[in-house]
């Protein structure tokens, strides 16, 4: 199932997308999927008069997986993490598809990292990876767009990472996926960069959940970004990126200087 979040001008709303490419259309539902439950409203909105929103705004937290891909861990030359290395974004951050990613002056250096984005449904502790299904509501795509001099000079994550617009999300949450080996390819300017698959990861989906439930009480709607196959590299003004992910869909933004 395919959860939007979405408006047509008015206070945002959820609805179930149903069907597919050009013939796709937004089936509304009351309420709060990811909090309350929910019931259908019977109005059917046309996705071509809908904008769609980031998919979730985490009340809490977006933890965020470093060197999760070896050739990526290679190409920034760096070595392979014994344990899920963790950083943390605030949702702040976060835009949905087609929002600008805005460039502050603060950095001249950023790149696209595409990646696949776990969303937590229910509060949980110290979860067991062979129980993380039950605690996971669905998946969508993600950029952890990074300004790689505030990185480099600030030796922690936390500002290069968390600037606002620097975590888009989207179009959609898919709840019915099975993440082990799905096929991620982020393109810049139509221009494939990024071309990876989930089994490449050094520590799979309920082993990341289960790190960070460890270290944190997770809550519902919070976001795991589980890191980036090789093939990161620099935008610039002007420049738009797509991620798209096997059995989700396409996350598309323009980048644009501030």
């Amino acid at each position: 199932m395919r959860i939007a979040r979405f408006t047509t001008g008015d206070d945002p709303r959820y609805g179930i997308v149903q069907g597919e490419g050009d013939e796709q259309w937004i089936a509304e539902v009351g309420g709060d999927p990811l909090y309350t439950p929910v019931s259908g409203t019977g109005q059917r909105v046309d996705m071509a008069d809908a904008r769609l929103l980031a998919p979730v705004i985490p009340r809490s937290k977006i933890i965020g997986i470093g060197r999760n891909y070896a050739d990526h861990a290679k190409e920034m030359g760096n070595d392979l993490p014994t344990k899920p290395l963790m950083f943390l974004v605030p949702n702040t951050a976060v835009v949905g598809p087609g929002d600008p990613v805005v460039m502050p002056d603060l950095t001249n250096e950023v790149s696209y990292e595409g990646e696949l984005a776990v969303i937590i449904g229910r509060m949980c502790k110290d979860v067991p990876a062979d129980q993380v299904k039950s605690v996971i509501f669905g998946y969508t795509c993600a950029n952890d767009v990074t300004a790689r001099d505030l990185q480099r000079g600030d030796g922690q994550w936390a500002r290069a990472k968390g600037l606002d617009t620097f975590c888009p999300l989207g179009p959609w949450i898919e709840t019915d996926l099975d993440p082990e080996d799905l096929r991620l390819v982020t393109r810049r300017d139509g221009e494939v960069v990024q071309d990876g698959r989930t089994s490449d990861m050094v520590f799979d989906v309920p082993t990341l959940v289960e790190a960070c439930s460890r270290a944190f009480t997770l809550l519902p709607g919070d976001v795991i970004l589980t890191g980036t196959p090789a093939g990161v590299g620099p935008v610039t003004d002007g420049q738009r990126v797509e991620v798209e992910i096997e059995g989700i869909g396409t996350l598309s933004n323009p980048f644009v200087r501030r």
